[in-house]
């Protein structure tokens, strides 16, 4: 895995956070961006990507009232909007901790290779958004429903 680049998992990685008591009910394939190496470790965290034009008005205004609070609320940090191939919405607060060995094949770009984001303002706003969402997982594990603490430790045992 290199940072910063997409991929789609192998549907047994989400059996894994349903099997350490975590929730993941997203039916859609979903892209994932992987973007932060944990300590010296084969873990990265990763986090799913999806078209925004695919929310319908209810939805995107929802997303957004989230981005727009207050800064120093947490929720302000659950999603992010960008372009990767298309505009994009990011679940930061989706986060999930992955190996190579979850990894099912790249997400292509235009040019039909795997594609990277590449904007710097794009990967540094995303990193502070996770860092922060870890942080409040640091202080209290498990406390997003995918059980980042939990799916961790798993993946840390193999």
């Amino acid at each position: 895995m290199k940072e910063f680049s997409m991929y789609f998992l192998k549907s047994e990685y989400y059996n894994i956070i349903r099997s350490v008591g975590g929730q993941w009910n997203d039916s859609k394939e979903r892209p994932i961006v992987c973007l932060l190496r944990v300590d010296d470790s084969d873990i990265y965290f990763a986090i799913p990507v999806g078209n925004w034009e695919h929310r319908d008005e209810k939805a995107k205004l929802r997303i957004l009232s989230y981005i727009n609070a207050d800064s120093k609320k947490l929720s302000s940090n659950f999603y992010h909007i960008g372009n990767t191939t298309v505009k994009s919405i990011f679940f930061i607060s989706d986060a999930i901790p992955i190996t190579d060995k979850y990894i099912d094949r790249d997400y292509l770009g235009y040019d039909n290779k795997g594609y990277c984001i590449l904007n710097k303002k794009l990967q540094a706003e995303l990193i502070k958004k996770l860092k922060r969402i870890l942080r409040q997982e640091n202080l209290h594990p498990n406390y997003f429903r995918q059980h980042i603490t939990d799916v961790k430790k798993y993946l840390l045992s193999k």
